[in-house]
């Protein structure tokens, strides 16, 4: 149920940017509130969404909050995750990472994580880290980009020598 739930909002989301006048909808708090919940309703059910997902749009149509639904479904996904047991790494490269060095990487990752969670990467390409990569889970981040690297060098370079230290 998750799933489809998941699957319904993320093409609510699709939808409202492929849209300018289904966009404008639900961000338009000028529309009456029964209007809203009525339109919302009929239009999702004619396109076969779940009861549960239907309900949830119609709460935040009534409630004037359908605008938000695109952080709305940012949320869900991570809870929907989360529920699941699965854990989005973010991955930031020059280049995209040969299949090898991303299937070590997750075993890496996988071991570090501990049993229960599954790794879902996703690669970024950033041609301005210069080398090395960059990855990201939770609140964590562990930079290891020449980018970077070169940016301590710089930062110790430029500190001043204390001379009186070295007797």
């Amino acid at each position: 149920m998750v799933d489809k739930v998941e699957s319904e909002i993320l093409d609510i989301v699709e939808a409202s940017k492929r849209s300018p006048l289904f966009s404008q909808f639900i961000k338009d708090l000028s529309v009456p509130r029964e209007t809203r919940v009525k339109a919302v309703k009929e239009v999702f059910a004619e396109a076969g969404f779940s009861d549960t997902t239907k309900n949830f749009l119609a709460v935040l149509a009534d409630n004037g909050r359908l605008r938000h639904v695109e952080r709305i479904s940012k949320r869900f996904v991570e809870l929907a995750m989360a529920h699941k047991g699965e854990v989005k790494v973010i991955v930031t490269t020059v280049i995209p990472l040969p299949a090898e060095e991303e299937k070590e990487l997750k075993q890496t990752l996988q071991e570090i994580l501990g049993q229960g969670k599954t790794v879902i990467i996703e690669q970024k390409i950033d041609p301005s880290i210069l080398g090395g990569l960059v990855v990201e889970f939770g609140q964590k981040v562990f930079d290891m980009s020449i980018k970077t690297r070169a940016k301590q060098m710089e930062n110790f370079l430029r500190e001043p020598i204390n001379f009186g230290s070295l007797k």
